[in-house]
Parts: C-alpha cells; structure tokens; sequence
C-alpha cells in the first residue's frame, strides 16, 4: 500500500503564536515603562482658521517645522475645551500670539 502524503504544507509549531503574543506584550510594557514614546509623524493641523475671539482662548501651542511637519502650526484651546487650529500668518493670530507672549514675560 502506498501511504498518502498527509502534510504539504508545514506545520507551524504550537509555541509560535505564543511566542509572538509574549513578545507583544513585552514591547507594550517597555514603552508603558518610560520609554521614549514617538508622536505622529505628520501634521495635526489639516486645516485652519483665521482667527478666534481671544476671550474664548485658554491657551495657545505653537510647534515649530521640524521632522513631523514642515509648517508652523498654532493650537489653540478653547475655554470650552475644544481645540481649533489657527493660521499662523493671519494678523489676528500673530496678534494673539504677541498678546500671550508679553502675558507670560510679564509675570
């Protein structure tokens, strides 16, 4: 009698999956441990706005160009807690921006 070939493919040994599992979680548990965490690597800002009420603005943060965008980008939250994203170039951001600069030199 001519016996069949009963495996083509091969098998992937039951330890593998579990492997893999443990490793995952050993990576998860570094970066969890301190380890340097990377931002995204693209702008946050798609689109902006030409300005907002300065009164309805908590705070402003300004990133520069760097690696993770090559354009300046303000970002204002709002006092109801939502973020807006402004247009750097517009006047009456440069104007919000120079108000909270001298704000915080005066302090």
């Amino acid at each position: 009698m001519a016996r069949a070939a009963t495996s083509a493919v091969p098998r992937v040994p039951r330890l593998l999956p579990a492997a893999l599992l443990l490793l995952l979680v050993l990576a998860a548990g570094q970066r969890a441990a301190g380890a340097p965490v990377v931002s995204e690597l693209r702008c946050h800002c798609l689109q902006t706005v030409q300005g907002i009420h300065p009164k309805n603005i908590e705070s402003v943060k300004v990133t520069a160009p760097g690696a993770h965008c090559a354009q300046t980008e303000v970002i204002a939250t709002l006092k109801n807690g939502q973020e807006a994203c402004l247009n750097p170039e517009a006047p009456m951001v440069k104007k919000i921006i120079q108000k909270m600069l001298n704000r915080g030199s005066n302090n």
